[in-house]
């Protein structure tokens, strides 16, 4: 979805700056894009710091924070490790925690928004995927308190839950035997009121954060927002 974003917001008229740790495929895009590149470790303060200084004085300042940095390993609650349970927490919650603080230091004086990646997960749960989900809850969380402590910067802080076909699902959906695509596919088609199947990145998503990011989104802070063709309201 990252990918899907940086690649759609310069033809928008938009002057990005992508960061992400890996750097051949980051630069890639982002070249391929007309964005800029910045290597960045999210759940490193000095890193995020650094890649922000960098990042603003290319843009000549900073309107914008979209923050899509995430991890989703599985497996049973009780079988997590721990080494698990902190790199999820560090990239999905420390990630969101340093990557808005940076932001909020250059917005701090002429406002701007903040749009942060939750889930479903992070809402009601989701089985097999505690420390993912327990992630996602408290990014939730997070936006919903500086939303309240930094609307009087004029800043707005908003949530996005997003069930969107990328990459990662290609790869899921390679790793299914014949018999279990089927199944998933069949369960899709009830899972999802809109279409029976993900949302695509330019269509249903791509918009929606173009939104956010805009003017006609000041009113409008602390929300999650799905973007999910009516899968949460389905659990």
């Amino acid at each position: 979805m990252g990918e899907g974003l940086v690649r759609a917001f310069p033809s928008l008229g938009a002057k990005v700056v992508s960061l992400d740790l890996t750097a051949e495929a980051g630069s890639l895009i982002a070249r391929e894009a007309g964005a800029r590149f910045i290597a960045c470790d999210v759940s490193r303060k000095d890193s995020v710091d650094e890649g922000f200084s960098e990042a603003v004085k290319h843009l000549g300042g900073l309107d914008v924070l979209i923050h899509a940095a995430g991890v989703a390993p599985g497996g049973a609650a009780e079988d997590i490790a721990v080494d698990t349970w902190t790199k999820v927490m560090s990239i999905n919650a420390t990630g969101t925690f340093l990557t808005n603080q940076a932001a909020f230091n250059h917005l701090r004086e002429s406002g701007g928004r903040i749009i942060n990646f939750a889930s479903a997960a992070g809402v009601q749960g989701l089985a097999n995927k505690a420390a993912y989900s327990a992630s996602k809850g408290a990014v939730v969380a997070w936006t919903r308190t500086v939303a309240q402590e930094w609307a009087k910067y004029d800043i707005t802080v908003n949530a996005i839950a997003p069930a969107i076909w990328t990459p990662m699902y290609d790869k899921t959906r390679a790793s299914m035997t014949p018999e279990q695509l089927d199944a998933h596919d069949k369960h899709m088609l009830q899972a999802v009121p809109i279409g029976g199947r993900l949302g695509d990145v330019d269509r249903d998503f791509v918009p929606v954060l173009a939104f956010l990011s805009g003017e006609g989104s000041r009113f409008m802070t602390g929300q999650v927002f799905p973007v999910d063709g009516g899968t949460l309201m389905m659990r």
